[in-house]
């Protein structure tokens, strides 16, 4: 089954009062709408839950049922695509007129990115076009990496199913690494040189505090290191 709002909607948050200029309305704890498309023949009911969850039924005006075959990957009807696709199409005009754009996906992703921007003015950069939800911070005087935040499977770093997570790559000093490598929730270096790099997964299980302490390390160490 296609999700269809988690790949329009991902790494955007909504802005709640864009919203209500929209048109949605509030019922119990999540935004509701329902509109008309492809010339009335379907209505989509869209939802969005407190934390910005989007999710979507399509309705077949004509006979009031859901329109199943919309999430079907491997139906390849000429007229299941062109409702596929005029379902994208509203929840792209959606998208556009309600929503703030996310660097990343996970909010201590772009907690810990804010905090970047706000300390040091460095904005991440998207360097992989297969990879665009993975970019790097480097040190503007250096042009050397001190941060990277990717999309990595979980089961890259753990015994534990398969699961798109985001980490953050930090540059550190060998000594630095040995010690943290001793402490739970510390990993090493995904895609990067295990001697210099450390992997930590952003879920809040390292606080906000503790990464950014080992990001100022990081930057000062990509510093350093070059002058060498």
């Amino acid at each position: 089954m296609i999700d269809i709002e988690d790949s329009v909607f991902k790494r955007y948050t909504p802005d709640f009062d864009k919203l209500k200029k929209y048109g949605f309305r509030k019922k119990q704890d999540y935004y509701f709408i329902e509109e008309l498309f492809k010339d009335n023949l379907f209505k989509a009911k869209i939802k969005i839950q407190p934390g910005g969850k989007v999710t979507g039924e399509v309705i077949d005006t004509e006979n009031n049922d859901e329109f199943l075959p919309l999430r079907v990957e491997s139906n390849q009807g000429a007229f299941a695509a062109e409702v596929r696709q005029a379902y994208i199409e509203l929840l792209t005009r959606i998208k556009d007129n309600c929503f703030i754009k996310n660097y990343y996906i996970y909010p201590q992703s772009n907690r810990i990115t804010n905090k970047i921007i706000e300390k040091y003015g460095d904005y991440p950069e998207f360097l992989w076009e297969k990879f665009q939800g993975s970019g790097i911070f480097r040190n503007p005087e250096t042009k050397k990496w001190y941060l990277a935040i990717l999309d990595v499977d979980r089961s890259k770093l753990q015994h534990s199913p398969k699961e798109l997570i985001e980490v953050a790559d930090i540059k550190l000093a060998p000594e630095k690494i040995e010690k943290l490598l001793k402490e739970e929730h510390y990993y090493p270096a995904y895609h990067m040189n295990k001697k210099y790099w450390i992997t930590i997964i952003l879920d809040d299980t390292v606080s906000d505090e503790k990464i950014m302490e080992l990001v100022e390390q990081s930057h000062e160490f990509t510093l350093k290191n070059s002058k060498k």
